[in-house]
């Protein structure tokens, strides 16, 4: 494939406005994005098989172990993930049973002001294995939203399988009936990483076409090791070549 090369943008927009002015800068523009998109087409899904929506939260669970009698936690939908002792992938292939489920909600338990005055009672979490079964294919649109629990704070998610294109981020409550509006879905950008704001949120939308169990977690350490994961089961497709390969022979065994 015949590489594209454009000059720099600034270099190109400062040219045009000294030679020729504002308007004709702006055609210019247009222009440019309209080439870019042309040989760059973004494919975003366009028709969302299942939407999802999930709240990012920290919270305290009792712990009679620890000096005060209580831990932090993080989760996603008040559900803290914890890792199994058996890897979930090999688990997902070969059937193994009690090592996770697959009843991850696709909402929060209980609708509140996400992004209100700071909540400090009543902070327990779900603690569990819990995962989201996908059938393959399936074109999701995820909105991560941003929670008051404790504080509000930046997350930076991470999707493991999959790029994603980021449609859309806002601050303060997430409205499924006006923000869609604004989604960008025309050029996107495309991501495996995209930064929940601060008391606000973020929406991505991608299509599930790589089987197998995908982590997605917060890329800070320490709200992973207190939670902040879950993971998707993408089932396999209708062919070999769209199913989960096995493990190699000379895989080596605890």
């Amino acid at each position: 494939m015949k590489m594209i090369r454009y000059p720099s943008f600034l270099f190109l927009f400062l040219y045009l406005l000294g030679f020729l002015g504002q308007s004709s800068v702006d055609a210019a523009v247009k222009k440019y994005q309209f080439d870019v998109r042309f040989q760059l087409p973004a494919l975003v899904p366009l028709k969302v098989d299942r939407r999802l929506f999930y709240t990012i939260g920290l919270g305290i669970n009792a712990c009679p172990t620890c000096v005060n009698g209580t831990n932090l936690a993080a989760s996603i939908n008040n559900i803290t993930f914890v890792m199994p002792k058996t890897a979930l992938l090999k688990a997902h292939y070969f059937n193994i049973p009690n090592v996770f489920r697959t009843d991850f909600p696709d909402r929060p338990p209980k609708p509140f002001n996400y992004t209100g005055v700071p909540l400090t009672a009543n902070l327990g979490t779900s603690t569990g294995t819990r995962l989201s079964r996908v059938k393959f294919n399936t074109t999701i649109e995820l909105v991560l939203q941003d929670t008051n629990l404790l504080t509000v704070e930046s997350h930076p998610f991470h999707l493991h399988g999959y790029n994603f294109f980021v449609v859309g981020t806002g601050v303060g409550n997430f409205d499924p009936k006006k923000d869609p509006a604004k989604f960008n879905l025309i050029d996107p950008p495309e991501r495996n990483t995209v930064g929940v704001p601060t008391g606000g949120w973020a929406a991505i939308r991608f299509r599930a076409d790589n089987p197998g169990v995908w982590f997605m977690h917060c890329h800070l350490e320490v709200h992973t090791m207190w939670g902040l994961k879950m993971a998707f089961v993408v089932e396999n497709g209708n062919t070999p070549e769209l199913s989960v390969l096995p493990p190699p022979k000379d895989y080596p065994s605890c």
